[in-house]
């Protein structure tokens, strides 16, 4: 598969089959990885995996959190900025939307909308559940860095057929994850990610975000 497909095909999979996969399968996946860029080659990323019983617990572990704090625990990171504007507030509600369309499940059907909202603290059913770890005391930059390194994991994993979902949800609970993890002082839990094989039946991976057009996002200047 070349990079191109990869990037094109590549979708939030949000529906996955229970098959698992193998910790060497896994291993070649990171150190594969491993190969992404960053500057001054610091790579300021560490994550921690989880399948089988240790991904069943530490979903154990989240429930009664997220039910006691359904909007999350307190944060001095939240995940998007406090009255997000536009255009970016638009493009974050009309995905939203999208996916609820092709669920099925209309916005007056409160309930089910936070059941399904609930699959996230699941990982969708995904075999293995990938947490990125970041120091707090990284720059803006090393933050970007980390921000390739999660990219390079999704197209490696497109190249394996194998489905990812970036999930920023979980940053709802770094308090909780920060000791359940026994993270270092400065460490933090930046996001989650679910990978496995991709349940193709399932209609919410049918959707694919709208993206803005390029004279949205780029000024070419000098051509």
């Amino acid at each position: 598969m070349d990079v191109c497909r990869a990037v094109t095909q590549r979708i939030s999979t949000r529906a996955f089959l229970p098959d698992p996969l193998s910790e060497s399968e896994i291993r070649d996946w990171l150190s594969q990885a491993q190969r992404a860029p960053s500057g001054g080659n610091t790579q300021p990323w560490r994550t921690i995996v989880l399948a089988g019983q240790a991904k069943d617990d530490l979903v154990k572990m989240a429930a009664p959190v997220i039910a006691a704090n359904p909007r999350g625990q307190e944060t001095d990171r939240p995940i998007y900025p406090k009255d997000l504007w536009e255009p970016y507030e638009s493009r974050r509600r009309r995905v939203g939307e999208m996916m609820y369309e092709v669920l099925d499940i209309p916005r007056e059907n409160r309930e089910g909308r936070a059941a399904w909202f609930s699959n996230n603290f699941r990982f969708f059913g995904a075999p293995v559940a990938v947490f990125v770890v970041i120091d707090e005391r990284m720059g803006h930059g090393q933050w970007g860095h980390t921000g390739m390194y999660l990219q390079t994991l999704a197209l490696l994993a497109e190249e394996r057929g194998w489905g990812s979902c970036f999930q920023e949800c979980w940053g709802m609970l770094r308090p909780a994850l920060k000791e359940y993890f026994k993270l270092g002082a400065s460490e933090m839990i930046w996001c989650g990610m679910a990978v496995g094989k991709p349940d193709t039946s399932h209609p919410v991976n049918t959707l694919r975000a709208e993206r803005a057009c390029l004279d949205e996002t780029a000024d070419l200047r000098g051509f």
